[in-house]
């Protein structure tokens, strides 16, 4: 983008109105924006349950609430938008109703994809990007919209880890703290997936547990409030040594607990992103099957890793290679 249209643009818009781990994945492009356009207002636009996501992002300036733009009157929305006076919308997430009031609210530079048959009647900037098929992370996929504001090539994973400006804005209450004790190797097992993820089941993550001695690592498991009542039963089984979090914590809190934590191992789900956001050791489950295979969706951090299965299902990741891998986080 020439230097001049770039003057023109001090206040973009990234609009990703999905869930959480689609989110953390999106955060870095905020970063990014700021060193195409020094200078240049980054705002969010996202659902109220992944605010505490986005507010994490030192990079993100303003967050907009799509949840709240929706209870507006059908007349009042565009016109919401356009108070915000946005010279940049990007839309990270197809949508046609964010394109279509985006459009009507005037914004200068409307960057969408080619693939979406509605971004050709409301973008005036189109990308050719293609996520099924291609071999990219998610998170540098993300970023090829960029190009439409000048960015040259895709960023490295690594490149990309580095452009990670977390913060997290809850202090962890004295109640939650007591949870993370400090003589101990404080390891979050995050178990269910919400279905965005293949599990790798309750009988493997108990038998985890009992490979772990309970001198060196303090087990808390962790889930939402749905997840709790599908973990009860299982969760009673358990070790009384092992300190059962699901459903317990708001998000802000989850973050925050998260964050103090040493490790935390899931499948590829929102609180493995959020790990490996945060910097703790992060180890992620993966089958190598597309679209959920690590390629796409591996956790992206300082610590981050995963196992990947070699076959469709994620059966083929034992308890003894995840213990080992586990043990080389306190070396």
């Amino acid at each position: 983008m020439p230097q001049s249209e770039q003057k023109k643009i001090q206040h973009i818009l990234i609009s990703r109105t999905d869930a959480i781990g689609d989110v953390v994945l999106t955060l870095p492009m905020a970063a990014y924006i700021k060193e195409l356009i020094p200078g240049a207002v980054v705002s969010f636009l996202g659902r109220t349950y992944t605010q505490p996501v986005i507010n994490t992002c030192a990079a993100v300036d303003i967050f907009i609430n799509y949840d709240e733009i929706k209870k507006l009157p059908q007349n009042e929305q565009a016109l919401y938008l356009k108070s915000k006076k946005i010279d940049a919308i990007i839309h990270v997430f197809p949508n046609k109703h964010v394109a279509e009031i985006a459009k009507a609210a005037g914004i200068k530079l409307r960057i969408g994809t080619t693939n979406r048959v509605f971004h050709w009647f409301t973008c005036n900037k189109l990308v050719k990007l293609s996520r099924k098929k291609s071999d990219l992370h998610e998170a540098q996929l993300n970023l090829i919209l960029l190009k439409a504001l000048g960015l040259k090539l895709v960023p490295s994973l690594q490149n990309i880890v580095s452009h990670i400006s977390f913060e997290s804005k809850t202090l962890l209450p004295d109640e939650l703290a007591k949870k993370l004790p400090v003589d101990k190797f404080n390891l979050i097992i995050h178990p269910k997936s919400h279905g965005s993820g293949m599990e790798w089941g309750l009988n493997n993550f108990e038998e985890l547990i009992h490979a772990l001695s309970a001198d060196k690592y303090n087990i808390i498991i962790t889930g939402s409030d749905k997840e709790k009542l599908l973990l009860a039963d299982w969760i009673k089984t358990l070790p009384a040594t092992v300190t059962d979090m699901t459903g317990k914590m708001t998000l802000p809190q989850l973050i925050a607990f998260i964050s103090h934590a040493d490790g935390l191992i899931a499948s590829g789900t929102g609180p493995l992103h959020l790990a490996a956001m945060g910097g703790i050791n992060t180890l992620g489950l993966f089958p190598s099957v597309r679209p959920i295979h690590p390629g796409r969706w591996a956790p992206l951090g300082v610590k981050a890793g995963y196992l990947e299965s070699n076959t469709a299902t994620i059966s083929q990741i034992t308890v003894d290679i995840v213990a080992e891998k586990i043990a080389t986080w306190q070396k």
